[in-house]
């Protein structure tokens, strides 16, 4: 986190522009839309974690990951864990996850160098 706040406070310097606050990036990361997925273009690993959905769906990457943690096979968790840092972030703010899955999740953010968004 402290990499991407240095990235965007020198682009910021170098443009005139004030910096914004640490407060104000999290709050852009919990709130930007990130990549979304047709359900027909997941693979059926993934398609079976979102089994309340239809092919048509679309579906932000981060209830993707949501759904893969709590109710995917370890393809699906595996896709999941190669998801966007963002979408991964984003997933890691939703209620909801089973207690295994929290670890999960917590675990390839640990491993990728992702900020755990509850914290």
């Amino acid at each position: 986190m402290r990499r991407l706040i240095g990235v965007v406070a020198a682009s910021c310097e170098k443009k005139g522009l004030e910096p914004p606050s640490r407060s104000t990036v999290y709050e852009i990361m919990a709130t930007a839309p990130g990549p979304t997925y047709l359900v027909a273009d997941l693979p059926e690993a993934v398609r079976a974690a979102l089994y309340n959905l239809v092919d048509e769906s679309v579906v932000p990457a981060r209830q993707v990951a949501f759904y893969c943690f709590n109710y995917g096979d370890v393809g699906a968790m595996s896709f999941a864990a190669g998801l966007p840092w963002l979408a991964l972030y984003q997933a890691s703010r939703l209620q909801g996850f089973r207690r295994k899955s929290r670890g999960l999740i917590q675990a390839v953010l640990r491993v990728r160098g992702i900020e755990d968004g509850r914290a």
